[in-house]
């Protein structure tokens, strides 16, 4: 007779979304040693418990596989809940207002750094300059990153400290911004651009290395600094436990940040799964990958691993860097491309032939197109396999290449919350950069889903916030726009799925986690609702209740 195996931890009185098809629905479900015992009837799962065993009552809401942010900067997430946030800003009295009262309570800071920053912050459909903002703060450094993390702005200070007031060089695709003066007008598109601006910062722009060159810092961080790191990055994980995130793959990448995750590790206070990739950049040789094969033989652990390759072929629409089939409206340029287009084909062969995942930034139309070829170019050479290569954000697409994702087995990795009708941003300032004709396949989730692409979701936090349910809401509740904008919302069983069972499949633990059935991952989370009862536009007032990785509690209200 098999003896009764007796659970840490039940939780009961609940409505279980399983995305298990065998037994989609459930009332309950039982946890031991970071495993799922048994899912099942609230009843049958209380006879397993014994007085030793903890009891989480749901009060008959919403129980879900945790949630999985499948894109991310976790560094510079983290770093950036200790910044000035200026999300809803308008007007240069308002800024000046805001920036003012912020730099009393940083007064040791190199900088005073602000995130969040509209495109229009000054004024609508005014270039915001050195001089704009010399006027909000002239007697200290000053700059502010854009939502899209693709532009900072920066005062005449800042750019001189920065050693950048009279140009530098920069990467293919970024620039400096010159003014008629012969000095930057303040406006820094793209990293390399921009990266000098972040050495200046609290982290000394270790928060975003791994986005800016894909290496470790240089000098090496100290063990003050490296502590400092460790402590912003556990934050974040507080921060992401508390939405019910249970998972995240993050979007920059370096050996630092693999090696900060694994001392968290070691002291407790890894909160969430992580997967970091490895990120070749455009001044790269292909000889580099060989950096991409350490990552992965080093890290390869159920928490901190390393098995995707992340590039980026163009910018973003706002700031006119997105890589474009059509010149810009009342522009002479289709974008910047990021990559050589041979070196970027050659990158994607190299590491399809490997067996590395490979995500892509592609928000043009040409720039989609372009990773699309690369794909394809890829499984000509190398032969097709399963490899979930992944195209990132995905804005404008031609609707040439609509049935293609499906064709090649590309995976379309979204984030709702981006677009102008999420809940977060205006539709002005992607409408003034968009031809007519672009705007149909513009920001196409459910055209795309149709084809039969697997749609998978997430937020680039801190391009938006990480919180989960106004990400969801954006999907399923989307606002309604004009003709030619077509309805892209989604339901919610397929946008649950896209942030849970999609998301623990695209990295390649389908049969670990992402599902709430024996014998996966202990990886759940607990809402404050019954999230198929509620009204689709009341979706973000919905929260995690508790958050629950490999079967310890993480966070609870």
């Amino acid at each position: 007779m098999t003896p009764k195996m007796t659970p840490d931890m039940i939780i009961v009185n609940g409505q279980a979304i399983t995305f298990d098809e065998a037994h989609p629905h459930a009332n309950a479900l039982a946890i031991k040693d970071g495993i799922i015992l048994s899912v099942g009837e609230t009843a049958d799962i209380r006879a397993l418990a014994d007085s030793s065993t903890r009891v989480i009552d749901a009060t008959q809401n919403t129980i879900l596989p945790g949630f999985i942010d499948s894109h991310v900067h976790l560094f510079g997430g983290s770093a950036e809940l200790d910044y000035l946030d200026l999300y809803g800003v308008r007007g240069i009295d308002s800024l000046t207002d805001k920036v003012r009262a912020w730099q009393q309570t940083c007064p040791d800071d190199t900088i005073v750094f602000a995130i969040q920053a509209d495109y229009n912050i000054i004024a609508s459909g005014k270039q915001t300059t050195r001089q704009d903002l010399d006027k909000v703060l002239s007697d200290r450094p000053f700059a502010m990153f854009a939502a899209d993390h693709h532009t900072i702005w920066a005062n005449t200070m800042a750019l001189e400290m920065a050693g950048i007031l009279y140009g530098g060089e920069v990467d293919k695709g970024a620039e400096i911004v010159m003014a008629a003066d012969g000095k930057a007008a303040g406006e820094l598109r793209e990293p390399s651009a921009y990266g000098p601006v972040l050495k200046l910062t609290r982290y000394g722009g270790r928060d975003m290395i791994g986005l800016v060159t894909g290496r470790n810092p240089e000098p090496a961080a100290s063990m003050q600094e490296r502590q400092l790191d460790a402590d912003a990055i556990a934050r974040g994980f507080k921060h992401c436990a508390s939405h019910g995130i249970t998972g995240l793959h993050n979007m920059d990448g370096n050996i630092y940040t693999l090696e900060l995750l694994k001392e968290l590790e070691q002291r407790g206070d890894l909160l969430c799964r992580t997967e970091v990739p490895f990120h070749f950049k455009s001044f790269d040789t292909l000889d580099r990958f060989a950096e991409a094969d350490m990552m992965r033989r080093d890290f390869g652990g159920d928490w901190v691993w390393c098995n995707r390759v992340k590039m980026f072929v163009d910018g973003v629409v706002e700031s006119s860097t997105a890589l474009m089939l059509d010149k810009y409206p009342d522009l002479d340029t289709v974008g910047d491309a990021v990559f050589d287009d041979a070196l970027f084909k050659e990158a994607c062969v190299k590491a399809d032939a490997m067996g590395l995942q490979i995500s892509v930034h592609a928000i043009g139309d040409r720039a989609i197109r372009q990773t699309l070829d690369a794909y394809e170019l890829a499984q000509n050479r190398n032969g097709k396999r399963d490899s979930r290569h992944r195209i990132e954000h995905i804005e404008v697409l031609h609707p040439d290449d609509l049935p293609r994702f499906s064709e090649l087995g590309v995976v379309a990795s979204i984030q709702p919350g981006h677009a102008p009708f999420g809940v977060y941003f205006s539709p002005e300032t992607v409408e003034r950069m968009l031809h007519p004709h672009q705007i149909p396949t513009a920001y196409a989730w459910q055209d795309i889903r149709n084809t039969g692409t697997k749609v998978i979701f997430s937020t680039d936090w801190p391009v938006i916030p990480v919180d989960v349910m106004p990400n969801i809401k954006s999907a399923v509740s989307p606002k309604q726009m004009p003709a030619p904008w077509r309805d892209q919302r989604q339901s919610l069983m397929d946008t649950l799925e896209s942030y849970t069972a999609g998301n623990a499949w695209v990295e390649f633990n389908e049969s670990k986690k992402g599902r709430l059935k024996a014998g996966m991952m202990a990886d759940i989370v607990v809402m404050s609702h019954d999230l198929t009862a509620m009204e689709p536009e009341n979706l973000d007032q919905a929260r995690a209740q508790t958050t629950i990785c490999g079967g310890k509690i993480t966070y609870q209200a």
